[in-house]
């Protein structure tokens, strides 16, 4: 049963999202019932508004959504981003200089103003089999300039940086730039091919973990309950008060939980937040 004010945020890959990397419509009902009821329900994942705006198109929420791996928040109903943490330009070129040392040349995000749309930049011209994947998926949701270098106008501008390839050049990058630069710095297998490696690059301090503390706080809640399947929610389950796996999780996610319910594929996490909220 619900303790007082509860809030519940699930990371999406993996764990909300099914095997066919969708909302089911079990899912969707279950999640739009609560949050008219007032549960606040809502996602943190590495994605941007661009792919979490349509997989969420058939569920309500009420809560803003933790995008970019916490590097900001983004407001559905305004469709804007909020709370944004923009990288230190001198962390921005240590970053990417690094990542080239490592043979790595990661997608450069970077955002307006209007705080509304991104820019992504990559400078290499020909992308690798991830990267074009990644690219292609996508290129139709964001600004992308492949084969041309960030601009020195935006440079204080840049959210993050993502690379996508092959494991080890990815984690030895990410070892570096642990090593040698002060940027937050999330490293992770992809849970569609173990044998690729993401890496994301942040501004000091952020991460998932700090996005959502900051979300209880906004919403009076009293208890946070999160949902993760892989590494890059480790933070985050680390900080709420009750700590969810799904059952196709990593084990070292599984080992960090509280409690590990039923595989994605099975609308795990609705199931347990109805359960939960017993509503």
């Amino acid at each position: 049963m619900m303790k007082g004010k509860t809030l519940y945020v699930s990371d999406m890959d993996g764990t909300l999202l099914g095997s066919d990397g969708r909302v089911s419509d079990r899912t969707a009902g279950i999640i739009t019932r609560l949050s008219y009821l007032g549960v606040p329900i809502t996602v943190a994942t590495a994605r941007t508004p661009a792919t979490v705006r349509p997989l969420l198109a058939q569920t309500h929420t009420i809560v803003d959504a933790v995008v970019m791996t916490g590097a900001a928040t983004w407001s559905r109903a305004d469709n804007v981003y909020t709370d944004v943490h923009y990288m230190p330009v001198a962390d921005v070129r240590r970053g990417l200089d690094l990542c080239a040392e490592c043979g790595v040349h990661p997608f450069v995000y970077t955002m307006g103003e209007d705080r509304r749309s991104l820019d992504v930049y990559h400078r290499a011209r020909e992308l690798n089999k991830a990267e074009e994947g990644f690219y292609l998926e996508r290129a139709k949701l964001k600004r992308f300039h492949i084969g041309q270098e960030l601009p020195e106008a935006a440079e204080a501008e840049t959210a993050l940086f993502f690379a996508i390839g092959a494991r080890a050049a990815v984690e030895s990058a990410a070892k570096e730039l642990r090593e040698r630069s002060e940027c937050a710095v999330c490293c992770y297998p992809d849970i569609y091919n173990p044998g690729i490696g993401n890496l994301e690059v942040f501004a000091p301090g952020v991460s998932k973990a700090a996005a959502v503390r900051e979300l209880k706080k906004k919403t009076g809640a009293s208890r946070l309950v999160v949902f993760g399947d892989n590494l890059n929610d480790l933070p985050m389950l680390a900080e709420a008060d009750l700590a969810v796996a799904v059952g196709n999780a990593l084990p070292a996610v599984k080992e960090a939980a509280d409690i590990v319910i039923e595989p994605n594929y099975t609308d795990s996490v609705a199931r347990f937040i109805e359960y939960d909220s017993g509503l």
